[in-house]
């Protein structure tokens, strides 16, 4: 069965980045230029675009925000890790990818793979067990950034690590209790970032199977960072020290 994309910059970015759509519903009365592009996309791709009855749109939104508009889509191509590398090879350079161990908030998981996309990575991986997978909520809370993004979603996360190491790719993951800090450690080189489960943190073998462990200094009461936010600190850390490197 096709999935569904709700709310018009995720189809629009759907639409953008070439995912399969089976068909455009929207709803009747619904205007804007948002909704122009979609269907101007839409008819330069040959998708269909309907509008259904009163009724069937609001048993098709799941009561969900739809901004009216749902797509029917397939589901997420995932990518092979080999593809991740591959994309860094086009761009000629050092290889950049978010690894995300267990992160089972879709809205989490959404916000890191946008912020993985804005801050330049290549790729991103999770696994295939108790983690979120990319839905309709994660493509939501991702402004459309999961459709522009390859993402490899494994087995087993420490076997990736150890396939990535392979590649000459240097694993750094955030820790609480690291003794170095993640803005004195060296990015410029291939990395993979891992960011831990939102309550647990990293597992003990994927923290056995990280070349350094590096935490984010922290001024309050509270002993950690909401996962994004911490994925997001690490992502522009990279990112700065790059492009500092260019210019």
């Amino acid at each position: 069965m096709a999935d569904l994309i709700f709310g018009r910059q995720p189809v629009l970015e759907a639409l953008k980045a070439g995912q399969p759509i089976e068909k455009i519903m929207v709803q009747h009365g619904t205007h804007g230029s948002a909704i122009d592009s979609i269907c101007k996309l839409a008819k330069q791709n040959g998708i269909p675009v309907t509008q259904p009855s009163k009724d069937r749109f609001r048993e098709l939104s799941q009561e969900k925000n739809t901004q009216g508009v749902i797509a029917l889509a397939g589901a997420k191509a995932y990518a092979e890790l080999e593809d991740i590398l591959a994309v860094a090879q086009s761009r000629n350079e050092p290889a950049f990818i978010l690894i995300l161990d267990e992160i089972e908030d879709p809205q989490n998981l959404g916000a890191l793979i946008r912020t993985a996309e804005c801050a330049g990575t290549h790729g991103v991986v999770i696994p295939k067990h108790h983690a979120a997978t990319v839905n309709d909520t994660v493509m939501k809370t991702s402004a459309g950034a999961a459709a522009h993004i390859a993402i490899a979603r494994v087995p087993n996360i420490v076997h990736a690590l150890e396939d990535l190491k392979r590649s000459g790719t240097w694993i750094i993951g955030a820790d609480m209790d690291a003794k170095g800090l993640y803005h004195q450690a060296d990015f410029k080189g291939p990395v993979g970032i891992v960011i831990g489960n939102e309550g647990k943190g990293l597992r003990r073998l994927v923290k056995e199977n990280c070349d350094f462990l590096v935490s984010i200094p922290l001024f309050g009461k509270l002993q950690s960072l909401n996962a994004s936010v911490a994925g997001g600190l690490m992502l522009y850390e990279v990112a700065k020290q790059r492009h500092a490197a260019e210019r």
